[in-house]
């Protein structure tokens, strides 16, 4: 069969020959339909990701649309390796198998999941979003930050404020449902000012980071108090991605004078939290509540594919 194939960390995939794959015990065989070119995939190919594969040369992408042997249409993910999404057929745990409603395209199934589960499960489960609670998030004009805005709303954020560098794609957050915006590429003083106006007198009681670096540690110290004070409520802070740096320097007064609760994405959640959770995003894209806007690309084309940026969309590699 024909895949994007890695053979060594930190190379381009290539449009290759690879073996066919036999499902074993638990598994499914699909046919793919098309797969999304995400950020994590790069990152993976890049040995720059903590699951960055061991065993090469393999196929790149971690999930995708497909179809079972008796026709039905799924949403995969978990392929077992060298397997992966970017190839013409695969196999993944029957469990990672989910069914996908008439409604959204393959293209838009294979784009929505991915990012649309993984903002859902940082604002209701890792970081508790309750009704009424202030919500910021950092580095909101990426697809998964697109979608963060309108889950937000949707699990009843009383404000959503977002930030980021891209003015022009800031300035049309509005229309998802952002509140207020803030720009990074602002001087540091007015960013911080403009962190502690919009968060009020309550604060943020969510953040959810997709950036991390200099703009993690820009809100941290804004944060940070110089006198001892009732702390009214906690920051629920989830680190969600690395895209303005991997690392960051925290003061150790930032931990002791906020009420401040930072943690992960917590890897794979309990397969049943993953499920309705994944029932869940595909409803509301099946009924147009959630989108994400994609461009179509040839698996044959992945290696020009792998390098083009692509801000706010996501292409999808279609065998």
């Amino acid at each position: 069969m024909k895949a994007a194939v890695l053979h060594a960390l930190g190379q381009t995939p290539q449009y290759r020959d690879f073996a066919d794959p036999a499902p074993a015990a638990g598994e499914v065989l699909i046919e793919v339909s098309c797969s999304a070119l995400k950020p994590i995939d790069r990152q993976l190919a890049a040995g720059t990701h903590f699951a960055s594969p061991r065993q090469l040369p393999c196929v790149c992408g971690t999930d995708g649309v497909g179809r079972l042997s008796d026709g039905q249409r799924v949403f995969f993910g978990g392929c077992r390796a060298p397997y992966g999404a970017m190839a013409e057929r695969t196999v993944a745990p029957a469990a990672f198998a989910f069914p996908l409603p008439d409604e959204l395209s393959d293209e838009a199934a294979a784009a929505l999941p991915n990012p649309g589960v993984s903002a859902w499960l940082s604002l209701s489960h890792r970081a508790g979003l309750k009704p009424g609670d202030n919500v910021l998030i950092l580095g909101a004009t990426g697809v998964t930050g697109k979608l963060a805005i309108t889950i937000a709303k949707m699990l009843g954020a009383g404000r959503v404020v977002t930030a980021g560098r891209n003015r022009q794609s800031l300035s049309a957050l509005r229309e998802l449902g952002a509140d207020a915006t803030i720009h990074f590429d602002a001087p540091d003083e007015e960013v911080a000012e403009a962190y502690v106006r919009e968060g009020g007198d309550s604060g943020f009681q969510v953040v959810i980071d997709y950036v991390w670096g200099q703009p993690a540690e820009a809100f941290l110290s804004a944060i940070s108090r110089t006198d001892f004070a009732v702390i009214s409520s906690d920051t629920r802070y989830v680190q969600a991605g690395e895209s303005a740096g991997p690392e960051i320097s925290l003061s150790a007064a930032t931990l002791r004078s906020t009420g401040i609760k930072i943690m992960g994405t917590g890897g794979i959640p309990p397969l049943e939290l993953l499920a309705d959770s994944m029932r869940k995003v595909l409803a509301h894209g099946a009924r147009g509540e959630l989108r994400v806007d994609t461009d179509r690309v040839p698996l044959a084309d992945i290696e020009s594919a792998w390098t083009r940026v692509q801000s706010g969309r996501r292409l999808v590699i279609a065998p």
